[in-house]
């Protein structure tokens, strides 16, 4: 059962900044780039990089990710030795059962599960983010410095080191600082939130922040400042290639759209590192004889009648006669009767736009503070006429006229 390095998946998170789209799921159920589900990154990441123990710790909405996880068979995880583990917060005995309190907390409540494999290594990933990487690369270089902790950075742009916990490091790339969302970033060093701990180390940490009642329980906040304090070795690790937070609206619409770019970063055709995932059968999309379609991603089940350009359509979309879509995501089993136009949009799973209704506008010179992706959640109505403003975030059946 000994396992070198276990991954532990933080995949419990609300996902507040996405609004409507996690109203009935957890932001790492969410559909990404046509076929897939945010999850599946991470979790094809770990299988490609010979990782085959994985706990994904559920918490919000826990229902849809979990069936979608199921026996972890599209990922190769389906395994009696290892694979995929769902692991939501319990009550242990005498107790008051409670949610994870923090990431920390989230890990220490599954310690029992970590040392049933006792491995050498632990391996941190969150479920919010589009990017491929070989982690199999970051623990050679984790067990070459001889590190207590690796924590995976990206160079970003010193603007947008404010936005970032920013590592600090010396000419050997040693962490000497931790600065959580800078005014006056020292790097550009931002941390991915994906870290290699020795397990010795961390449960040793882990222990000691759960005693302290008045810690925060969690890694960025708490943990990796105790190891610092303490003079633990931490290291970081460069990675270079795409990533993306899609923890919010503008950035998960970004990143949809960075999939129809050929030279984007993230190669969804390469053979060599696949991104798996659960897909149903479907049917091939159909596309009738006055359609017209550039620049988009269409997949199985979709009926296309009208006009779609650089835009992502899931299965089981369909588009009427004289609709229109232009830069939009279209999740599974959305309809666009005759006449509509979804414009910059996200629009979720099972949601009907009426006959000549109006969702979204392209951007205003004029206005641009006013001006946003417009977002309808799953399974409503936006009744024929009606019209969706920009940035309108839309959480229940529209009837008709303007809304807000």
């Amino acid at each position: 059962m000994k396992k070198e390095c276990v991954a532990m998946l933080l995949a419990g998170g609300q996902g507040s900044r996405l609004h409507a789209l996690t109203s009935h799921v957890a932001k790492p159920a969410v559909p990404f780039g046509g076929k897939y589900r945010i999850i599946d990154f991470p979790l094809s990441n770990c299988v490609n990089s010979g990782i085959d123990t994985v706990g994904v710790l559920t918490q919000y909405r826990p229902m849809e990710l979990n069936a979608y996880l199921g026996n972890g068979q599209p990922w190769d995880l389906d395994r009696t030795d290892g694979g995929v583990h769902v692991l939501p917060p319990y009550m242990r005995e005498g107790e008051k059962g409670t949610w994870y309190k923090g990431t920390a907390n989230a890990i220490c409540q599954n310690i029992d599960f970590i040392e049933l494999y006792d491995p050498d290594y632990v391996l941190i990933l969150s479920g919010d983010h589009i990017y491929k990487m070989d982690y199999s690369k970051m623990l050679a270089h984790h067990k070459a410095t001889n590190a207590a902790c690796t924590i995976s950075v990206l160079e970003v742009t010193m603007e947008e080191a404010t936005r970032f916990g920013i590592m600090n490091v010396d000419e050997t790339d040693t962490v000497y600082e931790f600065e959580e969302k800078p005014a006056h970033p020292k790097s550009n060093l931002a941390s991915m939130g994906i870290y290699i701990f020795t397990w010795s180390k961390l449960r040793e940490y882990l222990l000691a922040d759960e005693a302290d009642e008045t810690s925060s329980n969690d890694f960025g906040k708490n943990i990796i400042p105790a190891m610092l304090n303490a003079n633990e070795k931490l290291v970081a690790y460069r990675f270079q290639g795409y990533w993306k937070d899609v923890g919010t609206i503008d950035s998960l619409w970004d990143a949809n759209m960075d999939m129809l770019s050929p030279e984007n970063g993230i190669d969804l055709y390469d053979t060599e590192w696949p991104i798996f995932a659960r897909t149903p059968t479907k049917p091939p999309h159909y596309t009738g004889a006055n359609a017209h379609i550039s620049h988009s991603m269409v997949t199985g089940g979709c009926v296309v009648y009208g006009d779609v350009e650089n835009s992502i359509l899931f299965h089981s979309v369909t588009v009427e006669p004289g609709a229109k879509v232009r830069y939009s995501i279209l999740m599974p089993g959305t309809v666009v009767k005759a006449g509509a136009v979804v414009e910059y949009s996200i629009v979720a799973e099972n949601t009907t736009i009426g006959s000549y209704a109006q969702v979204g506008a392209p951007p205003s010179d004029s206005a641009p503070e006013d001006w946003g992706i417009a977002v309808v959640a799953q399974g409503l109505t936006v009744g024929d006429h009606a019209v969706v403003a920009p940035k309108a975030m839309i959480t229940s059946d529209v009837k008709g006229g303007a809304a807000k």
